[in-house]
């Protein structure tokens, strides 16, 4: 679904606001979903009119959404009961980026007693070209998100020498669903990866190794270079890869499916399989130090 595709509602007290802002949306290039109401004299329940947000923001059927009442919190308390919906009360221009930057918000709650149309507008733009900043907040965001429930979590590594970084990625991995699948390279593919003398350990040894780890709940061992078969055949929930990644490239690089969420595990520093074995081989006593 692209993010360029709005869903907008409001209250009585929102309706005027809410046509100036489709209006300038639609000069922008964007695609308007407008779920009413149209005529501002007849008083209406927020609530009504949030749900309909909601619950397209919840099926997938728009990525944003913007309801506008008096203050803008009437609104969002009750777009939030929604599983999947992140909605922000904004009233000033920079926690327009901010919502966006920090917490991913997909909903925006404008206040038409609060800021004039103009100031909205503003805010409304500001609000829909800033990005997620995926690397540090990730982690913060996701413990926020509503209770899983029948999810199966992926992520694939060689997972050579197991260390601390990789312990804080399977945790964190698995706190997103029920069950989390772990793909490892098998020999030759990490040789192929990795150069010789690469891996250290064998695919039977790292294997035993995470599934003892009590985090993981399944270990899987693929030949490819790219785990993209054995996600396909999986059909994970969600796939999880650490690095300094963007979603929208990894999705590409492992030419991941558009219904299977992605989410960054932004890099432990300090911690690296290849760093451990350099450290062994030179003779050096603090092994985990960067």
């Amino acid at each position: 679904m692209s993010e360029r595709i709005v869903c907008l509602a409001a209250d009585h007290n929102g309706v005027d606001l809410k046509a100036k802002v489709k209006a300038s949306l639609l000069e922008a290039g964007y695609r308007c979903i407008d779920l009413g109401p149209f005529v501002s004299g007849t008083s209406v329940d927020y609530i009504d009119y949030a749900q309909l947000v909601g619950t397209l923001i919840q099926n997938g059927d728009c990525d944003r959404g913007i309801l506008i009442c008096g203050t803008g919190i009437g609104m969002s308390i009750a777009a939030n009961k929604f599983p999947k919906v992140r909605a922000a009360v904004v009233h000033n221009y920079e926690s327009a980026g901010k919502c966006r930057e920090h917490n991913d918000a997909n909903v925006l709650c404008l206040g038409s007693w609060i800021r004039t149309d103009d100031e909205n507008i503003e805010i409304t733009h500001k609000w829909l070209t800033e990005r997620f900043g995926e690397h540090r907040h990730v982690r913060r965001v996701e413990r926020i998100a509503p209770d899983p429930r029948g999810k199966v979590v992926f992520t694939n590594g060689i997972f050579d020498i197991l260390h601390q970084g990789h312990l804080d990625l399977l945790k964190w991995s698995r706190n997103l669903g029920d069950r989390l699948v772990v793909g490892i390279n098998s020999d030759a593919s990490a040789r192929a990866l990795k150069g010789d003398g690469r891996p250290v350990n064998s695919q039977e040894n790292r294997k035993a190794v995470l599934q003892a780890v009590r985090f993981v709940d399944e270990v899987v061992i693929f030949e490819e270079l790219k785990p993209t078969e054995l996600i396909h055949m999986l059909r994970p929930a969600i796939v999880v890869k650490g690095g300094e990644w963007l979603a929208e490239e990894v999705r590409q690089q492992d030419e991941i499916p558009e219904n299977v969420e992605i989410k960054i595990f932004p890099l432990v520093k300090g911690y690296s399989s290849s760093t451990i074995i350099r450290k062994i081989k030179d003779g050096e006593s603090s092994l985990l130090s960067a």
